[in-house]
């Protein structure tokens, strides 16, 4: 039986964020934050969590204010931006991880969005090392082909309207990412328009923040992403210059099934294939 402890961690810009913390039953070797990706919240990456615990790691989830358990209140009121879950979140995440390691190594997991954000987290210098899994810059014409017409209507049209009309994104009613501040929604679409994504739209001293980043960091992606290609993911790790990114491109076909995808990494079937036989040999 895996013990969690549900914890409320405080932001300097004073929001509260619902993290899980999983604990092995014996003691723990290191501890691994795991960063979500967008519009997922922290019950998505449980069964993940759990089996970290399973291998000698103290496992920690959360959701990023505005969202899932981490929203209080009207999301009309709720005022933040991706900078701010950057700014204060991750890194109230993060010292709250560091607390816990005490010493211990301490991992940072990104999915997607959440690995997109550590060249913009200011106490960066506290994580041993990054795993980003089917992370890659948002730029709209790098998305794969079958996705580009949907997503311009998405940016053009969608995000906008909906936004404007309601004072927040309602992703659930629309089936499109989940209900986000429209903040969030906003600075978003701003990056997912600009070729350089989050450093072209937010200029210079975010662009050397990237460039200034000597943690190491590993990338896994898939052939069969539904939404990253390749160009996306080279796009994403060329903004860090100063680190050379270890890349694991995985096809469904290497690991004996026919899907994978943006999402699947994180789901229980891949325990043995990809959790073992691939993410095991990053967190040493």
């Amino acid at each position: 039986m895996v013990h969690t402890e549900l914890k409320k961690v405080e932001t300097q810009n004073g929001h509260h964020l619902s993290s899980t913390f999983y604990f092995p039953t014996d003691k723990a070797q290191a501890v691994v934050l795991i960063v979500p990706a967008m519009g997922v919240t922290q019950k998505y990456y449980a069964s993940f969590a759990s089996w970290l615990t399973t291998q000698g790691f103290i496992a920690v989830t959360f959701d990023y204010s505005g969202t899932g358990l981490s929203q209080s209140g009207n999301l009309r009121d709720t005022h933040v931006t991706i900078t701010d879950w950057a700014n204060f979140d991750c890194v109230a995440m993060i010292e709250a991880v560091s607390a816990e390691a005490n010493g211990r190594l301490l991992y940072l997991i990104g999915h997607s969005l959440g690995g997109q954000l550590p060249g913009m987290i200011p106490n960066l210098n506290l994580v041993t090392k990054i795993v980003n899994i089917a992370s890659g810059s948002g730029y709209w014409l790098e998305n794969v082909p079958s996705l580009r017409w949907r997503v311009w209507w998405l940016w053009y049209f969608v995000v906008p309207m909906a936004t404007k009309v309601c004072g927040y994104f309602p992703g659930k009613r629309l089936r499109k990412v989940g209900d986000l501040p429209s903040g969030v929604i906003n600075q978003w679409r701003k990056w997912c328009l600009n070729p350089e994504y989050m450093v072209g739209a937010e200029g210079a001293k975010i662009r050397e923040k990237y460039r200034a980043v000597t943690t190491p960091i590993s990338s896994f992606s898939f052939t069969d992403d539904e939404i990253m290609t390749q160009k996306n993911i080279d796009s994403l790790n060329s903004f860090y210059s100063a680190v050379e990114i270890k890349t694991n491109r995985i096809s469904p076909d290497q690991i004996g099934t026919k899907r994978i995808g943006h999402f699947g990494f994180f789901k229980a079937q891949f325990e043995e294939s990809l959790w073992e036989n691939y993410l095991l040999h990053e967190l040493k």
